[in-house]
């Protein structure tokens, strides 16, 4: 059989994902998707199977035994005949699921993913692209934050294993209530926030501007460690804005998210994917968005 690749969806963007695949999608269980061929870059993917096989089996003990003789660590996606998947899913090693604290390392333990296809096969693979179950990554939560949007900068310092050092200069556009900058303000960085609309006065330790963040000099700013925005807008709005700061030659790594208003745009998200040295990813925390990632000095 040739080689496949499964893609398993964020909940709610499978169409998202088999846009991108077209005529290479084999088939679908649930939000999981084959497609021919070895695994390449998708933005609307929460976690990639490698190599995915079919295992026929006997009963609930033949399946969580057939697991076990590949490896310790499986998490079940779960789309049909659930409880019979539960049952199998009792008789494997426990993966732990509790929330992460930030600043701890991502699992390195090898975690595969295996579905229930009938009652009696199943789709496994032993190796994934995400060390959390189903990429459904979930923090210990921290309520003095200024919005929730902090945790997609916890979960992309998180899978990256990078994120700013102490005194880098970071700039936040469109950073209002403060969300992103109070992340980057609590790992020491020096933070300039640019919003029209006020911060949180609960956060301290960051330069305010009180600027539009499309109509700012990145000149004017000077040499950037990372640039950062979770800004409202059109994704061609962006484009348009990353490009210049792109052509300023200022700013070492972005980060900034692509927000769909009304339907996803593939030709904003073809443009993003194209810059050199950059990929578009969905989190777990993103909504309709994605989160374009150039981290190339």
């Amino acid at each position: 059989m040739a080689e496949l690749t499964g893609y398993l969806a964020p909940d709610g963007f499978l169409p998202e994902l088999q846009q991108e695949f077209g005529n290479d999608v084999i088939e679908c269980h649930g939000r999981l998707v084959l497609a021919r061929g070895p695994a390449r870059a998708a933005a609307w993917v929460a976690n990639v199977w490698h190599d995915p096989v079919h295992m026929p089996i006997q009963s609930i003990g033949d399946a969580a035994k057939k697991l076990r003789a590949v490896q310790r660590n499986w998490a079940l996606y779960s789309f049909t005949h659930h409880r019979r998947a539960a049952l199998i899913a009792d008789k494997l090693p426990k993966v732990s699921a509790k929330p992460l604290a930030f600043g701890t390392p991502a699992p390195a333990a090898p975690l595969g993913s295996w579905t229930l296809i009938a009652p009696d096969r199943m789709l496994a693979a032993a190796a994934c692209s995400n060390p959390f179950p189903n990429g459904d990554v979930r923090f210990v939560e921290d309520r003095t934050a200024p919005s929730r949007a902090y945790l997609k900068l916890w979960e992309l310092f998180t899978l990256l294993g990078q994120r700013p050092s102490p005194s880098e200069r970071c700039i936040d556009l469109g950073a209002s209530p403060g969300g992103w900058s109070w992340v980057l303000q609590r790992l020491g960085a020096r933070v300039i926030s640019v919003d029209k609309a006020p911060l949180d006065p609960g956060l301290s330790g960051v330069e305010y501007r009180s600027e539009s963040a499309f109509a700012l000099d990145p000149h004017a700013i000077g040499p950037i460690d990372w640039l950062f925005s979770d800004v409202v807008c059109y994704p061609k709005r962006l484009l348009t804005l990353v490009q210049r700061w792109l052509a300023a030659g200022t700013v070492r790594r972005f980060v900034c998210t692509v927000k769909f208003q009304g339907a996803t745009d593939f030709d904003a998200m073809q443009a993003f994917a194209a810059i050199p040295g950059s990929r578009l990813l969905h989190l777990h925390h993103n909504k309709h968005e994605l989160t374009w990632v150039r981290l190339a000095d």
